[in-house]
Parts: C-alpha cells; sequence; structure tokens
C-alpha cells in the first residue's frame, strides 16, 4: 500500500537533489525528499585527519566489485548534502568547447545536445546560490559569462603567491581558484570561514562550506509543504501495469518497508546509485531495469583520470588554506601534444597523518618515522591534476546481488601522463622541488577506481531513446514521469570538476518541472 502520496518526490540531497529541492521549494507543491543518511554530524573529528583520512569516517562501508569480483571500499559517503559535504568546494564553468565534438589522442568527447549558452544563465544562478569566490579575465580558457563573479577571489598566503609569481614570471597564467566558501576577507567578523588547514576532503565542523546541506536543504525546512526524510533508503521504484509511469517509491527507514507515490520521481543518488537503483527496479516491463531500452543505464560511467602530485622543496610552505589556485595552460594541449591534457589546481596542504598514510614502501623503514613525515609535509606544495576520461559503453555500472559492481578500464592516459610530466618540469622550473631526501622528491599518486568523486555518465541524456537514457530535461525516454537529476546526465566528463554543471542543470531542469507541474 501507498501510505502518502506527493506532487514531486526528490530521492537523494547532493548537488543535483539538494539543489533542485531548494528551486522548488517556493512552489507550494507537496514534496518529499527522502535521504539515505542523516546529517553529518558536527563533531571534533571533521578536522581529525586520522579519523576522516585513514579511518574514512565519512565513507559508507557498504562493498562494492571490480570486474574480477574483487572487492572495493567506495570513497562515497551517505549524509543530507551527498558528496558536497566534503568537497573541496572547487566550482567550475565548463569552457564553450567543452559542449563540442573535441577530438582526443584517444578518442573522440561527443557533443551535448544542448551547449553553454543554454547553462551560462544557469552558472551564474548556481555562482550566485553557492556563494562561489573568484576573477574573471586570467583563465585563457575560461568561458564568457554574463556577470562577475558574485564574491571576489580568495587571496594566496604568501608561499602561494610566490608560487604564482614564478608561474606567470615564467610565461604561464595561474588564476584564483573559484570557491564555495563562506568567507570574507574584508570583515572576518562576518566570514564563517577561519582558513584552516582541514577544508579539501573533510567535513567542515563550523559550516563554512557552501554546500548542498547547507545552502540549499536547510533552506527548504522553512517550508510547510516540504518533507525531508532521513535514513530512508530507496530500495526499488515501482511502475504502472503499462510501465510508462512511476506509481510508488519503495523505501526502507528503521527496519521496515514504506512505500509513497508521487506525480513525478526526481532520482538523484550520485550517477553510481542512480544507474543502480533503475537496474534494481527490473519488472515485467522493463527487464533490463528501468527507463533501459537503450541498454545504456550504467553505462559510460567515467571519473576523469584524476592523480596528486606532491613537490617538495628545501624552502618551508606554512600556507594553511593552500587551495587558492588553478591553471589551464594545458587543457587543450601542449607545443608537442595537439590534444587536450587538463587542468591543475592546488590540493588543500596535506600533513603528517596523510603522508604517512600514502608513503611509498621504497622509502623504507627509516622514513616512517614522525618526524621525517613531517618535514615532508612542511616543505610540500600539493597539486591535483584532472584529465578528461572518454565515455565507454564497457565502463560500466552493474549489479552483483544486491551490491555495486564497476567495470572500469581507463582511457586517454596518455594525456594524463604528459599532464603529470609536463606539470613536474614546470615545477622544477620554479623551484618547486629541490631535492632534500635521498629518492625522488615528488610523490605522484593516481586516484583508484574507488575514487569515485567525480562520477557521470551513467544515464546520459540525449534527443535519439535509442542512444540515451534521458531527454534533452533529464525526464526518461521510456517513463514519463521520472527524472534524473545528478551527474548521470553527462555525455563527457571535460577535465574541470563536474560540481558546477550539476549544480546548474539541476536549476534549469527545475524551471522545467515548475512548468510541468503547473
Amino acid at each position: 500500500m501507498t501510505s502518502s502520496h506527493y506532487d514531486l518526490i526528490i530521492i537523494g540531497t547532493g548537488a543535483g537533489g539538494g539543489t533542485l529541492a531548494y528551486r522548488l521549494a517556493p512552489t507550494g507543491k507537496k514534496i518529499l525528499i527522502l535521504e539515505r543518511g542523516s546529517f553529518l554530524p558536527r563533531e571534533k573529528a571533521n578536522w581529525d585527519t586520522v579519523e576522516v583520512v585513514q579511518k574514512d569516517r565519512y565513507h559508507t562501508n557498504e562493498v562494492w566489485y571490480d570486474s574480477k569480483g574483487r572487492t572495493i571500499h567506495p570513497g562515497t559517503g551517505y549524509f543530507v548534502g551527498g558528496n558536497t559535504k566534503v568537497y573541496g568546494g572547487a566550482l567550475f564553468r565548463w569552457r564553450e568547447q567543452d559542449f563540442e565534438q573535441v577530438i582526443h589522442k584517444s578518442g573522440i568527447s561527443p557533443e551535448w545536445p544542448l551547449k553553454y549558452h543554454d547553462f551560462e544563465p544557469y552558472y551564474t544562478e548556481a555562482e550566485k546560490l553557492y556563494e562561489v569566490h573568484g576573477k574573471r579575465g586570467l583563465d585563457p580558457t575560461e568561458p564568457s559569462a554574463s556577470e562577475d563573479y558574485p564574491y571576489p577571489a580568495i587571496n594566496h598566503e604568501p608561499r602561494i603567491q610566490e608560487i604564482h609569481d614564478s608561474l606567470q614570471g615564467e610565461g604561464y597564467h595561474p588564476f584564483y581558484l573559484p570557491l564555495a566558501i563562506k568567507l570574507n576577507e574584508v570583515n572576518r567578523r562576518l566570514s564563517a570561514c577561519i582558513r584552516c588547514n582541514t577544508c579539501d576532503g573533510f567535513p567542515c565542523l563550523v559550516d563554512a562550506k557552501a554546500d548542498a546541506d547547507v545552502n540549499c536543504v536547510r533552506p527548504t525546512e522553512k517550508y510547510d509543504n516540504v518533507t525531508l526524510i532521513t535514513e530512508a533508503k530507496v530500495k526499488k521504484l515501482h511502475t504502472s501495469p503499462s510501465g510508462r509511469e512511476v506509481t510508488s517509491v519503495e523505501v526502507e527507514m528503521n527496519g521496515e518497508i514504506c512505500f509513497f507515490s508521487g506525480n513525478i520521481v526526481v532520482v538523484s543518488c550520485g550517477a553510481i546509485n542512480s544507474a543502480a537503483l533503475l537496474l534494481r527496479s527490473a519488472s515485467d516491463r522493463h527487464p533490463n531495469g528501468l527507463a533501459n531500452s537503450s541498454d545504456l543505464v550504467g553505462r559510460n560511467l567515467m571519473k576523469h583520470q584524476n592523480g596528486a602530485i606532491i613537490g617538495v622543496s628545501l624552502k618551508p610552505n606554512l600556507t594553511a588554506f593552500q587551495k587558492t589556485l588553478a591553471i589551464n595552460d594545458f587543457y587543450w594541449g601542449d607545443e608537442d601534444f595537439d590534444y587536450p591534457m587538463g587542468h591543475v589546481q592546488l590540493l588543500g596542504k596535506v600533513n603528517a597523518d596523510m603522508i604517512a598514510q600514502e608513503s611509498p614502501s621504497v622509502l623504507g623503514a627509516s622514513f616512517q618515522e614522525r618526524h621525517t613525515f613531517e618535514a615532508i609535509a612542511t616543505h610540500s606544495v600539493d597539486w591535483w591534476l584532472t584529465t578528461e576520461d572518454l565515455p565507454d559503453p564497457n565502463n560500466r555500472v552493474t549489479l552483483r546481488s544486491d551490491s555495486i559492481q564497476l567495470s572500469y578500464t581507463e582511457n586517454n592516459t596518455e594525456a594524463y601522463n604528459r599532464l603529470l610530466n609536463r606539470w613536474t618540469r614546470v615545477l622544477k622550473m620554479i623551484g618547486c622541488g629541490e631535492r632534500i631526501i635521498p629518492y625522488s622528491f615528488y610523490f605522484r599518486k593516481k586516484i583508484p577506481l574507488q575514487g569515485v568523486a567525480h562520477q557521470c555518465g551513467t544515464c546520459r541524456f540525449g534527443e535519439d531513446p535509442r542512444t540515451s537514457v534521458l531527454d534533452v530535461n533529464c525526464r526518461t525516454h521510456d517513463v514519463d514521469n521520472l527524472y534524473v537529476v545528478d551527474g548521470s546526465f553527462f555525455r563527457s566528463s571535460a577535465a574541470v570538476n563536474p560540481t558546477l554543471t550539476i549544480i546548474a542543470n539541476a536549476l534549469r531542469v527545475g524551471d522545467r518541472l515548475i512548468e510541468r507541474l503547473g
């Protein structure tokens, strides 16, 4: 039986679902928001590296599998706000060309049915909603914008300013990282952010991150027409006999199963879990999974080629809030490589516990002493590299019993390797990596399969039901009242963080839903 009926049900509260709820709450329509997790607790452990990094305190304890049946412990969490609770807050617009067909050395990044101009007004709204700080006109690849950033750029601390100046001196174009953060550098009394060294990858104890929880879900609580239920795991979507509409949402709460119905149902669980939910909702009318007549649900999983490089120099780096600088000089290639390579940005400052966690075994036991890790961390500058991975139908989400299975083979690796080696040469050029230990003074780590922070592409949108799961408004082709509003709809992944595009799209789809709801 159905226990309650709503005009709209939103499943998930991350960048997609949380933003959509914010957009629709003022309509007066009866809205139910279902979140499988709870509110992330504000506790001292929010800033504890051992708890957050080494013990994975805020990641799920679910076990997933790879294509060979080996276990995966995914780097994802289930809380109100989704993974924005621990994101670094870097919110990029895509370049105009990212929406077109792009030729890579390893293949083709496909054209989108919508273009940059379709997203531009929503990018502007998204930057305001998520309080993005930045400065236009510095990044040579940046797209056109109808307005300035709503807040001024976050200033570099002294060591980062030196690196910025060195890069400029070598002819490069560093720019301020666009950050979603509640920081007022003019009047610190009005600032929630304290510029701490545990931001990127950590929950914020003082709620200074502009995330989907703080900026979107909590403001909806003032609306009487909105109901948020936490610790409510959606198990399956049920359809009418025709299979053309979702008639009930099956939810597990407190060990019991209950059902809700809605005129419109929106899935926004993240690209991997959204695909898994549709696959779990198979029925006689949808034998391969709900809305899967194209056989594309779960396919074309993308998560970027991501990696970190830590350069160690003789000069101490006393920076606390390090994640303020980025560079796109190699986004579209290099002088000896006529294909896109990718994006570089600073990481949050690493500390001794992080170095210990990732310490290469080649350093030997003598380097396991804590003072050595502290010395490395004190002298390091830490970078994040992103290269686009290309959609491949064999990279996919499937089910292994009731668990998730990921099949994923890296592609576009030459572009990533070139970016890594090119950036290493740049760091040497600007003196950001003098030798202080008898081994390599650069630590490199590529993010493994379990690192799924940039997941997208598993329910791609398009105009042809044979080659896409969703239409251009993110409604499933097969089911009239079912939408998917998270990174699932991406046709390609570009080479910058996907979150702002997810947010902008949620605002765009929200407008279409307002029109439909009347």
